[in-house]
């Protein structure tokens, strides 16, 4: 788990710097940019959640022991990721002229407009990584992933700087530099990653790149009935976070920065219980493959019970550091002290978070998929977002209505996925 972690901070470190950076422009540049990750972020996790797919059907096929399935599985996965790829790029290039429809201040159109424009290029490499990341985690070697992604950490910073300050030929480019910025760094992920799988001795007898393979029916059908609910399920829980500054940016820049720094550092803490679900997802989808029911249990019961004890340690961490954690991204009073409100009701949910992102890893491992995707639409659209854009925008709530909307969606979902868990081990057991 402990290099899946490390990749998970690394990747939402990205989102950290970016937003670091574009806070020293000004809070303008912050809010364009939380408008366009608002964005950004469900069509990019609708595609690559698709891609996830990748990670049970090959944790299976290793449980069963099944290597020629494994490199068919992984080449099938890169035709869908290329395919899923370029589609999501010519969303997010059409996906400015929503803006206005979504009430996004005319202030702010030409900056996130330019930063969705930009960001949009690097989703063909995006989709193509999340395969490849699949299939090395899958077969028991994270570490290569890991690394790139630490590495990308240190590569980011001069990319930003470089299009979003200027330097020689390169202008100043603002928020839209910082699309520029990660669009190339995810070309230079995948390029590395997909390097290193080509060559490595640990893939040899998977090796996805040893020959040509044309489209399969088979596993494109397989992959993508997996995939889709996947998908899904993780769009319409991001997407509920990520509209939430959409929701708020008619109240102004304040909110929409001080929604967007807290946001900011619960998906840091969101990495430890989404390593644990991943974590999760390719144990239980080994022993499932081996059919060893008696081992899937017991990883189960662990993995709630290690989310418990980090919640509670995020919750502490949260309650003890506010102060100086809304420090590193800002140094306006008025944004900091909606922010320090707002991480108390990010607190609330740490518990709740953890388990059903935990539940949901678990069922994925079992490629129980389509259920989760109906919870997960219920709680986060049937039920939380109209609650929280009632007390954002027809009380004096504003934004902590927002975060009261999220607090209900994630315990509903929680309650839904546990149970649903529940039965299909009870069901698994007796049958």
């Amino acid at each position: 788990m402990i290099p899946i972690l490390v990749t998970q901070f690394s990747q939402a470190g990205l989102g950290l710097i970016d937003t670091i950076m574009a806070g020293r422009l000004s809070p303008m540049d912050l809010a364009a940019i939380a408008v366009g990750v608002g964005l950004w972020i469900p069509v990019m996790l609708l595609f690559s959640g698709i891609m996830i797919a990748t990670t049970p059907l090959v944790a299976e096929a290793n449980g069963a022991r099944t290597p020629e399935k494994i490199a068919s599985i992984a080449r099938q996965s890169l035709w869908i990721a290329l395919l899923l790829g370029i589609i999501a790029a010519l969303i997010l290039q059409i996906m400015p002229f929503l803006l206005p429809v979504l009430g996004v201040p005319e202030v702010l159109l030409p900056k996130a407009s330019l930063f969705l424009h930009a960001i949009g290029l690097g989703m063909p490499a995006v989709t193509m990584y999340a395969a490849l990341r699949g299939y090395s985690e899958a077969l028991g070697h994270p570490r290569p992933v890991t690394a790139i992604s630490l590495i990308a950490l240190i590569v980011l910073v001069p990319l930003n700087f470089i299009f979003m300050y200027g330097w020689g030929p390169i202008p100043e480019l603002g928020s839209a530099g910082c699309g520029f910025a990660t669009a190339i760094l995810q070309w230079l992920m995948f390029i590395a990653l997909a390097s290193y799988v080509l060559k490595a001795s640990a893939y040899k007898k998977t090796q996805p790149f040893a020959a040509f393979e044309k489209v399969n029916p088979y596993w494109i059908k397989r992959i993508l009935k997996l995939g889709f609910p996947i998908g899904l399920a993780i769009f319409f829980e991001v997407s509920l976070f990520s509209t939430a500054a959409i929701v708020l940016s008619p109240l102004g820049e304040t909110l929409v920065a001080a929604h967007q720094i807290a946001m900011s550092v619960t998906s840091q803490l969101f990495m430890i219980p989404m390593s644990l679900a991943i974590a999760l997802t390719i144990r239980v989808g080994t022993y499932y493959g081996e059919k060893n029911w008696q081992a899937m249990y017991k990883v189960q019961y662990l993995g709630l019970a290690t989310g418990t004890v980090f919640a509670i340690v995020t919750m502490a961490l949260i309650w003890f550091f506010r102060p100086e954690i809304v420090a590193i991204y800002t140094s306006d009073y008025e944004v900091t002290q909606v922010a320090l409100s707002l991480l108390l009701f990010a607190m609330a949910y740490q518990l709740m978070d953890a388990w059903q992102v935990s539940a949901a890893g678990c069922l994925r491992g079992m490629q129980d998929t389509k259920g989760p995707m109906w919870i997960t639409m219920i709680a986060y659209w049937v039920i939380a977002f109209p609650v929280g854009v009632y007390l954002a925008r027809f009380t004096d709530m504003q934004a902590a209505g927002v975060w009261i909307g999220l607090i209900v969606g994630l315990t509903v979902a929680c309650i839904l996925l546990l149970t649903r868990l529940y039965r299909i081990n009870h069901r698994l057991r007796t049958s």
